[in-house]
C-alpha cells in the first residue's frame, strides 16, 4: 500500500516529486543552534550574448570587470544573511584602464522553515566592457588596446528563490550553507519557483537614458547527491534544468525631450547547469569549495537570441561558535513576535 501510494504520488506531482523514506534525525546533524561566520571569496563571471541575423555586427559579447568578489555570511537559527561586493585591491578587479572601472554587490537573506528554503536578494552591477571588441575594430589589440565600454550600464534585481527538498534524509543546507552535516550519502530532487525584477539602465554620449525593465518567473528542477566521503568530508554534484517567461518593457528618451512609446515583449526562457561541491566539516571549522555553471537563453525573435552564460567558482571558510547571550536573548524575543521563527 504504502509503494502505491508513493507511485500515485509521484504520477501526480511527476518530476518534482522524490519518493521519501521514513525520517530518522540522527542521519541530519544540524549546527542551528550555534553561530557560523563564514568568508567566501569567488568567481562572478557574467556574460551576456546578444546574437543578431542578417547585420553587420552579429554578435556581442560584455561583461563586467570583476572576477573575483569577497562575500561574509553570518548564520544563527533559521536566518541567514550574507553581503558580497568586489574589492579592488584583489588581482583582476583593477583592469581598469583596459576594461573600464566596474562595481558589484549582492545582499541575500536566506529562511529556513522545516524543508524550505527561501532567498531572497538585492544585486547591482555597474560598469561593463565588450568581450569581442575586435569584431568591432580589426586593429584592436588585446592586451595592449582598452575594449569597448558601457560604463554607465547598471543592472539592479530584486528577486527569490523558493526551493523545496521532498527527501527527509537529504540536506541541502549541509551542502549550500553548512548548517547541517549529512551522516550518511543521499540524494533528492529539489524542485525551486525563480523570480526577479530588473532594471537595465544606460546612458548614452548625449546623456540620453534608456531603460529596460524585465521581470522574470521560472520552475527548475534538479537532482543533488550528497555523497559522505568521511564523516569529514563530502562530494555533492548537481545538474538541473528549467523553463520559464520573462515580461519586458523598453523606452528611452528622445532628442526633443520627450520619451518613447514603450516597447512590451514576454519570451519563452530556457535554462540549465550543474556543478560540484567538496567541503571539509568538523564541530567548529569548516572549509571547501564548488564550481558551478549556468546557461540561460531565450529568442527575441526569430532571427535573434539572447544568452546569459554564468560560471562560478567559490572558496569557503568557516567558524562556528556558540551564541552570546546578547544575540541569544534578541533572537527569543523575536521570535516570541514572529513564531515562523
Amino acid at each position: 500500500m504504502k509503494k502505491t501510494t508513493h507511485f500515485l504520488l509521484c504520477c501526480l506531482l511527476g518530476f518534482f516529486v522524490n519518493a521519501q523514506k521514513q525520517t530518522d534525525s540522527t542521519k541530519i546533524i544540524s549546527y542551528e543552534d550555534q553561530v557560523m561566520v563564514r568568508l567566501n571569496f569567488d568567481t562572478n563571471i557574467e556574460d551576456y550574448i546578444a546574437t543578431y541575423k542578417d547585420e553587420e555586427f552579429s554578435r556581442t559579447k560584455f561583461s563586467i570587470n570583476n572576477n573575483i568578489s569577497t562575500s561574509l555570511s553570518l548564520d544563527y537559527k533559521i536566518i541567514s544573511a550574507s553581503f558580497s561586493f568586489a574589492p579592488n585591491f584583489i588581482p583582476g578587479n583593477n583592469d581598469n584602464n583596459l576594461k573600464g572601472k566596474s562595481s558589484y554587490s549582492d545582499i541575500r537573506f536566506r529562511f529556513f522553515p522545516k524543508s524550505f528554503i527561501q532567498t531572497v536578494y538585492y544585486r547591482n552591477m555597474k560598469g561593463f566592457y565588450l568581450k569581442n571588441t575586435k569584431d568591432f575594430d580589426p586593429d584592436w589589440q588585446k592586451g595592449k588596446d582598452p575594449y569597448l565600454q558601457l560604463p554607465d550600464l547598471r543592472i539592479q534585481s530584486f528577486g527569490g528563490i523558493t526551493a523545496y527538498s521532498f527527501n527527509k534524509d537529504f540536506s541541502l543546507k549541509s551542502i549550500y550553507y553548512q548548517r547541517e552535516w549529512q551522516k550518511e550519502s543521499n540524494g533528492s530532487f529539489v524542485p525551486a519557483l525563480e523570480y526577479d525584477l530588473t532594471f537595465f539602465k544606460n546612458k548614452d554620449t548625449d546623456d540620453l537614458k534608456s531603460v529596460e525593465t524585465q521581470f522574470n518567473l521560472g520552475a527548475n528542477l534538479a537532482y543533488y547527491y550528497n555523497w559522505v566521503v568521511t564523516k569529514n568530508v563530502n562530494i555533492s554534484p548537481f545538474a538541473f534544468a528549467g523553463i520559464g517567461g520573462k515580461w519586458s518593457s523598453y523606452q528611452e528618451d528622445l532628442e526633443n525631450g520627450s520619451k518613447s512609446e514603450k516597447e512590451k515583449n514576454k519570451y519563452f526562457t530556457k535554462k540549465f547547469g550543474g556543478g560540484i561541491h567538496v567541503g571539509y566539516n568538523s564541530e567548529r571549522f569548516l572549509f571547501g569549495g564548488k564550481l558551478n555553471f549556468m546557461s540561460y537563453n531565450y529568442k527575441q525573435d526569430a532571427e535573434s537570441r539572447v544568452q546569459n552564460n554564468n560560471t562560478y567558482g567559490l572558496i569557503y571558510v568557516g567558524y562556528r561558535f556558540a551564541p552570546p547571550k546578547v544575540v541569544k536573548n534578541s533572537y527569543n524575543k523575536i521570535q516570541k513576535r514572529v513564531p515562523i521563527l
